[in-house]
């Protein structure tokens, strides 16, 4: 069977995506195993590998234009990924030559549409981040409290307060300084909770944010079943809510958010029943498209696959020097 996939990333959050209605049948979930294994591979993998896979599927509870299911490098599946979802919106966008509609995840239809640029040359769009939950049940975490908001968790550290909130990803969020962002004690702190640990039994997103400016932040994250990533998008939205909650008290203005792998901007909206939702507006970038069998692809036969290489990363590294402090 011969393939077709993209290599696309948000902020530099990396995947391969693969439309899997075009093909003669769906992956098994074998063959997803499988292809997760050889091209995700920061070593061996297929163009120094990737964050994860973004499947492309057929709708099935919604009339949403299509599915997207996103695989991480480690085998889970992630109940979303804001990154991703831009770049899938992009690839149906241009599929369909819609502008805006659904994409179905896991827990919910999402808003996407295409979004004025953050730069020339650079795609860029709007993705829905819903639904918001602060119920420590929702994430799961083993405490009792109801919720976590600004609060020591003593397991974890004597000094920094943390919140706790899913965006449904959960995210365990800090706010800190400078020194403190790029320190070991938060590579130690996520490593505790995503490893056997008495808190939080299926692992969590960890976020040290620190506030540049007004309207201002930078978030690093330790991604769930991937590590430490350039970006993750559900994470700078759930900073940015927490922001908006403990700092700004403003809703509904825009977040300039930077990362390792460079900038995105954020809209938290308070809707009139207490519900959140965020927009996370940012690029979408396609760095090669790849063609060849399904065999070849498993089997990590890289010779044999069709490789070609876009000008896109190149403009994306001349947005990164546009943004460098």
């Amino acid at each position: 069977m011969n393939i077709a996939m993209q290599k696309v990333h948000g902020s530099e959050n990396d995947f391969f995506l693969i439309d899997e209605t075009q093909l003669e049948r769906p992956f098994t979930d074998q063959e997803i195993e499988d292809l997760r294994i050889c091209l995700c591979n920061r070593e061996t993998g297929l163009l120094d590998g990737a964050d994860g896979l973004l499947l492309v599927e057929k709708a099935t509870k919604s009339e949403s234009l299509a599915k997207m299911r996103v695989i991480n490098s480690d085998g889970s599946e992630a109940s979303m990924c804001g990154n991703g979802l831009r770049t899938v919106a992009r690839y149906l966008a241009e599929k369909h030559d819609k502008k805006s509609f659904t994409v179905e995840t896991m827990f919910a239809d999402l808003k996407v549409q295409q979004a004025d640029t953050i730069a020339e040359n650079i795609a860029t769009y709007q993705v829905e981040i819903s639904p918001v939950h602060f119920e420590t049940d929702s994430i799961p975490m083993k405490s009792n409290k109801d919720k976590i908001i600004d609060e020591i968790i003593p397991d974890l550290s004597s000094t920094l307060r943390f919140s706790v909130v899913a965006v449904p990803n959960p995210h365990l969020i800090t706010f800190v300084d400078h020194q403190m962002l790029m320190s070991e004690e938060f590579e130690r702190i996520a490593i505790y909770v995503n490893e056997e640990n008495p808190i939080f039994p299926d692992g969590v997103n960890v976020s040290f944010v620190e506030i540049l400016g007004e309207n201002q932040l930078f978030v690093r994250t330790f991604e769930r079943g991937v590590g430490f990533t350039n970006a993750c998008g559900t994470a700078m939205c759930a900073s940015s809510l927490m922001y908006a909650l403990l700092y700004s008290g403003e809703f509904g203005e825009t977040i300039t958010v930077k990362n390792i792998g460079g900038m995105v901007k954020t809209v938290v909206h308070k809707e009139y029943n207490e519900s959140y939702w965020i927009e996370l507006i940012g690029n979408a970038t396609v760095t090669h498209r790849l063609t060849g069998s399904l065999l070849d692809f498993i089997k990590g036969q890289f010779g044999k696959i069709n490789i070609e290489e876009t000008i896109e990363q190149a403009e994306y590294i001349a947005f990164l020097d546009t943004i460098k402090e």
